[in-house]
């Protein structure tokens, strides 16, 4: 008799990750999500890591000063949260410690007292440029195991079911 329940993966024993939790029984689109939910976990996972190794620094970080350095005249906080969706509650959080360490700075908004601007500094930008470089070589070494042409299709497929889902994200 088969065993229903066992982990779908394409290695010889269970692998324990989201998709573990699939099973032959489960519709093919939660089997996809699953797996799409795992693959974005083994990808972030070794970026995490060499962030903080070599860069004393956070994935969060790191996506807050990409939003700033590709806006170099700034975003309101608001904008910040909404880019990064998260609350304003952990963009304040990560922009007092951006502050404190010089790497961004807050100008009020002449137009509205109770907003403010955030903004790289000088030092902000050298060293997001850096992590930059380096993570675009870790993303690279981490799909690697793909051919361009399988990556293409892949990020193809991915666009078409982007196009597919709801904007709305309380949908």
């Amino acid at each position: 008799m088969v065993d229903r329940r066992r982990a779908l993966t394409p290695s010889t024993g269970p692998t324990l990750d989201t998709e573990s939790r699939a099973t032959d029984d489960d519709h093919q689109a939660l089997r996809l999500w699953l797996r799409l939910l795992a693959c974005t976990n083994r990808i972030e996972a070794p970026l995490r890591t060499r962030l903080r190794e070599q860069f004393d620094g956070s994935l969060p970080r790191f996506d807050l000063m990409a939003q700033l350095d590709r806006h170099p005249g700034g975003l309101k906080m608001r904008e910040l949260s909404r880019r990064l969706m998260v609350t304003g509650g952990n963009v304040t959080g990560l922009t007092d410690r951006l502050v404190a360490e010089g790497l961004v700075e807050r100008r009020d908004d002449p137009a509205d007292r109770r907003a403010c601007t955030v903004l790289l500094t000088g030092e902000g930008k050298r060293q997001f440029r850096a992590m930059a470089q380096a993570h675009e070589g870790w993303v690279a070494e981490l799909f690697g195991g793909l051919s361009a042409a399988q990556q293409a299709q892949l990020y193809t497929l991915l666009g078409q079911l982007k196009a597919t889902l709801p904007t709305d994200p309380g949908r």
